[in-house]
């Protein structure tokens, strides 16, 4: 199984720029014309969080339209700077889990004589940057673990369960409920790793022994900081997705890829 995983595409309204600056509808543009060109294509795209800029609806409107040309099964996780309610609204046809209020949901992949599952998980706390996972969210996870104890498995979520020398950005990572999610890891040796968002930066870290591995974003990048006290910024460095793959020989391994238009490939 091949998964395109995109990013923090942070979707404005039609004539707005994020941040005053950066065009990120024509990034994603070109992230999607990179996830299309893909050969063999990707079995699932899917994109964890900060879909969109401030929740409003015309950007999940100009969200569904900018990754219309992709043609291919999708999933999608809310961030920070997303609205659940516009996003069920805007994308009815998404499997959301009927429990609750979180937009969540599993997907069973059968590939290869066995089947991957994939569970997507909702961080967000609504009108705060940082994540968390209250009881009825772990509650629901380790219902969902439970089931299907044997499945290779993989967790999506918005917000890392990290501390990555990013000051600030460690300060509105997953908060409440990362100790919990690292017990229910160590419960469940199914999961493979952990698929986040958020950091605009592809970041790899582990909780509980499990690979955390953070996506770039396809716009742009949080700025590398590791000097203490220094506050988050973000740059125009190379934006990017990442490609995970999965089989039964060889595990998951993940590539990460740049997107733009670059010089090559030639011949060694």
């Amino acid at each position: 199984m091949l998964i395109a995983q995109l990013s923090d595409c942070h979707i404005t309204r039609p004539g707005t720029l994020a941040s005053g600056r950066v065009d990120t509808a024509a990034l994603l543009q070109q992230a999607v014309a990179s996830v299309a060109a893909l050969d063999p294509a990707p079995d699932l795209v899917l994109l964890t969080g900060d879909l969109v800029d401030s929740g409003h609806p015309a950007e999940y409107t100009r969200l569904r339209a900018l990754l219309a040309p992709l043609r291919l099964p999708m999933r999608l996780l809310p961030g920070n700077h997303d609205d659940r309610a516009a996003l069920r609204e805007a994308f009815p046809e998404q499997p959301w889990a009927a429990e609750g209020p979180f937009a969540q949901w599993v997907l069973d992949q059968p590939q290869g004589g066995s089947t991957l599952r994939l569970i997507g998980l909702d961080t967000v706390i609504p009108g705060r940057p940082g994540g968390m996972l209250c009881r009825e969210r772990l509650d629901w996870l380790a219902d969902t673990l439970a089931q299907a104890p044997q499945r290779p498995t993989l967790l999506a979520l918005h917000h890392p369960p990290l501390h990555t020398g990013l000051q600030e950005m460690d300060g509105m990572n997953l908060g409440e409920g990362r100790e919990a999610l690292a017990g229910l890891l160590g419960r469940h040796p199914q999961v493979l790793a952990l698929l986040c968002g958020h950091l605009h930066r592809h970041i790899h870290g582990q909780l509980a022994g499990v690979p955390v591995i953070v996506a770039p974003g396809t716009a742009h990048q949080i700025a590398l900081e590791l000097r203490p006290g220094q506050p988050a910024r973000f740059n125009l460095e190379p934006p990017g997705y990442l490609l995970h793959r999965w089989s039964l020989a060889d595990g998951l391994v993940t590539l990460g890829a740049v997107t733009g238009d670059w010089p090559g490939p030639y011949a060694f």
